[in-house]
């Protein structure tokens, strides 16, 4: 048998790399690192000593769990996709996989994530299990298409990663892994809310309900200033319950002052340009809240 070149060495192996580069986007790296940095951050709250086996463990089981229900999503609403500017592109929504491969990925992936997380923690692998679901089924295959309030069942979904990382460390649903959970749930309409506003004709073309077009900006960004409000007094109780130091605190408050100064801002002055600003600081905020309550461990 003659060997091959490494021109043809690259050829055949160029259609498996190029299958996984249709999947990588998939599953959505900057969202999902996201909801994997709350849980991480949920885990280390506790302030337990760090168990590398054991943050491995949840690092990896929950970043399948999430990667596989954001796939399920990309399977199931690939029609949709293929109506919006955004998405269009998007390897599900123009054929590039067929459904029947999304959806077989999809669900790999998610009984991965899901059982390993089951193994590590049966509490921990239901919460894991509950975030799943409720992304999945109740908000991406029953409501998401039929309501606008759909954004709060996939909230308590955003919310479960938080949760889980603190019942793994605690064995426990207690106070402060609610707390963590409300202040991502009430966050997250920050985050989604400014989208749909930016994105509204995009929504409009796939028929997806949303605030904006629902109930008019108005009430839309009236709800992005109190889910902001809410979402500063849950993570402020959490943290003082936690024990974060005084220092720590203040830093947060000027985090949350800053939050809260834009949710304001965009219920004041219809500006694209205050309104985009929010959606990054929203980001941007929760993930420095995170890196703050993870120090707790150190």
């Amino acid at each position: 048998m003659t060997a091959q070149s490494p021109t043809e060495n690259r050829k055949s192996q160029s259609p498996r790399r190029g299958k996984i580069a249709l999947y990588l986007p998939l599953i959505k790296s900057s969202q999902t690192g996201l909801l994997l940095a709350t849980g991480i951050a949920g885990y280390l709250s506790a302030g337990t000593r760090i168990g590398l086996p054991a943050l491995i463990g949840l690092s990896v089981s929950l970043f399948l769990a999430i990667s596989g229900s954001t796939i399920m999503n990309m399977w199931y609403d690939r029609d949709i996709d293929a109506k919006m500017k955004r998405t269009h592109k998007r390897s599900a929504a123009t054929g590039e996989l067929s459904h029947r491969e999304v959806f077989s990925v999809g669900m790999v992936v998610s009984i991965l994530g899901i059982g390993w997380a089951l193994i590590i923690a049966p509490l921990y692998g239901f919460v894991v299990f509950a975030g799943w679901f409720f992304d999945v089924v109740i908000y991406t295959l029953w409501l998401k298409r039929r309501t606008a309030w759909s954004i709060v069942w996939g909230g308590i979904s955003g919310a479960m990663p938080i949760l889980a990382g603190r019942v793994l460390a605690t064995g426990s649903i207690e106070l402060v892994g609610i707390l963590l959970a409300l202040a991502i749930l009430f966050w997250i309409p920050t985050h989604t809310l400014t989208f749909s506003i930016k994105f509204r004709e995009d929504y409009n073309n796939a028929g997806i309900p949303t605030f904006p077009s629902t109930y008019g900006d108005t009430f839309t960004r009236a709800t992005i200033a109190a889910s902001s409000v809410l979402a500063a007094l849950a993570i402020g109780w959490a943290s003082i319950l936690i024990g974060i130091s005084a220092g720590y605190l203040r830093l947060i408050a000027v985090l949350t002052a800053g939050l809260l100064l834009l949710a304001f801002a965009t219920f004041r002055v219809e500006s694209e340009r205050v309104n985009f600003g929010l959606f990054k600081y929203a980001s941007l905020y929760m993930l420095s809240s995170m890196i703050i309550l993870a120090m707790k461990a150190f």
